[in-house]
């Protein structure tokens, strides 16, 4: 047989002796005092939960904010980009048919894209249903109310 540790001995006695602290603590106060100080210490903990909320929502709006910005500046670039690339167009094809000819070729394909890109968005917009999930949960809460949530 192992004989117990002198440590773990203390311990058990000493958490004994918490124990018995906490229990004298506890019998001197009333129901009422004991409910109070539930309160405040759930007051207390909601506070702080608060406060950790606001500091985590902070801290991600900040990191949220500059990773916007950085992605309207690739935006810009990407503008510019595509802007020089079509003076580079219009100078090229200029070379062979005239600056005029060329400024109307490079155009019409730009024309092209904004088509393509304005059709595309309209069928996706039209796509979007809205929220009919929760639309057809709303219909039920009056059912659920009067007792009948079978009803649909």
């Amino acid at each position: 047989m192992s004989t117990p540790r002198p440590d773990s001995t203390a311990t058990a006695v000493g958490h004994d002796s918490e124990t018995a602290q906490q229990r004298a603590e506890l019998a001197g106060k009333s129901v009422g005092q004991l409910l109070g100080e539930i309160s405040q210490d759930l007051s207390t903990l909601m506070r702080q939960e608060v406060e950790l909320a606001k500091a985590e929502l902070r801290q991600s709006a900040t990191r949220a904010g500059k990773g916007a910005g950085l992605l309207a500046g690739a935006g810009i670039s990407g503008h510019m980009v595509l802007l020089f690339a079509s003076v580079a167009a219009w100078w090229g094809i200029g070379d062979a048919i005239g600056l005029g000819w060329s400024a109307l070729i490079v155009a019409a394909i730009w024309l092209i894209v904004a088509a393509v890109l304005a059709l595309a968005g309209r069928r996706e917009i039209s796509a979007v249903q809205g929220v009919p999930q929760t639309a057809q949960t709303i219909k039920k809460i009056p059912h659920a109310v009067r007792g009948n949530e079978s009803m649909s």
